[in-house]
């Protein structure tokens, strides 16, 4: 092992010369050699060196040399060298494959990120799409406006034109009447000072004139008057001495005294006759007949209802074939849609309406009798024939043996049997009422057919809050100038959930809650109607609702004799 360490003595030999130290620096060791301040030399790459290792390195070395073990232990370090050639090569081998791996996932990083980056780019793309739609119906919305805002202040200018035009045009008017005027006064003036003139000029020829005619005048007076008494007298004188000019006389004043009072008789009974045909009678509140004051204010619009179909072509075809009409009784809670049911099944059979209700007659008193005859023998006059529907029946048809009614009321009610106790082929009665038992047993008699009208189910309601929804909210705020905005949101849904919690209620409660939304929204400041509003409308109106069946409840709760009349009520 001798050349491991640069000995080239022959084998055997002992060992070389030992290898010499490095030199020692001047002024390594201590002494008066420092520089000036006695600061240390600086120590150089040697000066920390042991060789202690080395020379036993050196020492071992030699050994192995005079060892037998000498080859063996060269073929040991050989083969120590190649191992670690070999593994430093599977470590070269793996740290490629480690770099292949790191170049495979750096791609698959790579294009994840591609991917990533491609879906970032497309849902900003799609992003600044929405926002520039956003921004374009933004623009058109605002285009709008201004459209509307630069039309109202053209009609406002217009408005303003016309008002300037009329005031000119009225100032032109009152200025042409009053240049006018004052020319006329001044023509008058001018006549009268030349009339004046002229008079006092021939004043003198005017009063020989005046008394000439005052004179001539009085001499025809004079002499008429002669003339006058002279005719007289012959005149009475031959009258009173001739008795069949006498009689005559009589005669034909007595024939003008009957003559004056028949065509007064014939004038009253030709305004009954003429109100009988062409008016209304005072308990009639609505009719589709038309007068002749009413002929621009109630024109006729049928229309078809599936509710009403099977009455009314039964009712049409009765009406064909000139056969006698049906009487009908509709009842039920209020605001069912029973007024409303009776004027599509008159409209729908072709026939007129009128409606009276029952609150109307008790106060008539002795007039009630006289009145009753009055609206049937108008019903009589339609050629169209006439449904003639009292509503509130129950106010007035109440039953004469128990009830407490007076003998106006009792008369009248017997004035209604009489016109009813038997079919008609002019009109057609149809009763409505809330309470059908309180009628008395001749007017059930007189009904061939019940109908009664139940509150509507959630599909009904929700047909009748979509109905009244575009009635009241949505056609005021999509026409005209109304103030009415509408917020958005989903309408369709929110009529279905109104529908669901509208439980129990009529279609004229339905009703009164969409005018109650219109309401609120003119009463805000902005006029918008919002969801929130009107769910705070719809839960008024459930609490209200739930307050009304309460009181029906404690009114039901009563003894019977204590239970107060059923006031009279507008028709529905």
């Amino acid at each position: 092992m001798s050349w491991l360490f640069g000995i080239k003595g022959p084998k055997g030999e002992g060992a070389g010369p030992p290898l010499s130290l490095p030199p020692a620096q001047p002024g390594a060791e201590g002494g008066g050699d420092r520089g000036a301040g006695d600061r240390p030399a600086p120590k150089d790459k040697w000066s920390n060196f042991d060789p202690t290792g080395l020379e036993r390195a050196a020492k071992a070395a030699r050994e192995l040399e005079h060892s037998r073990h000498a080859k063996e232990a060269l073929s040991l370090a050989q083969m120590q060298e190649q191992t670690l050639q070999l593994e430093q090569q599977s470590k070269v081998k793996e740290y490629e494959a480690a770099v292949e791996q790191l170049k495979s996932e750096q791609i698959r990083v790579q294009a994840e990120e591609r991917r990533k980056t491609l879906n970032e780019e497309t849902r900003q793309h799609q992003a600044r799409a929405q926002y520039q739609d956003k921004l374009a119906r933004q623009r058109y919305e605002d285009q709008l406006k201004q459209q509307q805002l630069l039309n109202e202040e053209n009609l406002r200018k217009q408005e303003e034109s016309v008002q300037k035009q009329e005031a000119m045009r009225r100032a032109t008017v009152e200025r042409e009447m009053e240049l006018r005027h004052k020319n006329e006064m001044l023509r008058v003036e001018a006549e009268a000072r030349a009339r004046a003139k002229a008079e006092r000029e021939n004043a003198d020829i005017i009063r020989e004139q005046i008394r000439l005619k005052a004179a001539e005048h009085r001499q025809t007076i004079l002499e008429s008057i002669r003339t006058a008494g002279t005719l007289f007298g012959e005149g009475f004188r031959t009258f009173v001495t001739d008795w069949d000019k006498v009689t005559a006389t009589v005669a034909g004043l007595t024939l003008l005294a009957v003559g004056v009072y028949s065509a007064k008789n014939a004038t009253s009974v030709a305004g009954r006759y003429i109100e009988a045909r062409l008016g209304k009678p005072s308990l009639v509140r609505e009719t589709s007949r038309v007068t002749v004051l009413e002929a621009l204010r109630h024109p006729v619009q049928p229309s078809l209802e599936a509710r009403v179909r099977d009455i009314a072509i039964a009712t049409r075809n009765t009406k064909k074939n000139h056969s006698v009409y049906r009487n009908i009784l509709m009842y039920g809670p209020p605001g069912t849609g029973k007024t409303l049911f009776a004027k599509k099944l008159a409209l729908h059979s072709g026939m007129d309406y009128a409606i009276m209700t029952g609150g109307d007659v008790a106060p008539m008193g002795r007039d009630g009798v006289t009145a009753m005859h009055k609206v049937f023998d108008w019903a009589s006059t339609s050629r169209r024939g006439l449904l003639l529907f009292v509503d509130e029946a129950d106010a007035f048809l109440r039953k004469r043996a128990t009830e407490k009614i007076s003998e106006d009321l009792r008369a009248t009610l017997n004035a209604f049997l009489h016109r009813t106790g038997q079919h008609s082929s002019k009109f057609m009665l149809v009763l409505a009422s809330n309470q059908p038992e309180q009628f008395d047993w001749a007017v059930n008699d007189r009904i061939d057919e019940m109908v009664r009208f139940d509150l509507p189910q959630r599909e009904e309601r929700e047909r009748l809050v979509r109905m009244y929804f575009d009635k009241y909210v949505l056609k005021p705020a999509t026409e005209g100038k109304q103030r009415l905005k509408l917020a958005q949101f989903d309408y369709g849904r929110k009529c279905s959930e109104i529908a669901r919690l509208t439980e129990g209620m009529s279609g004229r409660e339905i009703s009164q809650l969409a005018v109650a939304w219109q309401a609120m929204a003119y009463a805000s400041e902005d006029g918008f109607l919002t969801e929130a509003m009107m769910d705070a409308r719809v839960q008024d109106a459930i609490q209200q609702h739930q307050q009304k069946m309460q009181w029906l409840k404690a009114e039901g709760a009563r003894p019977k004799g204590d239970q107060p009349l059923p006031p009279s009520t507008q028709a529905e």
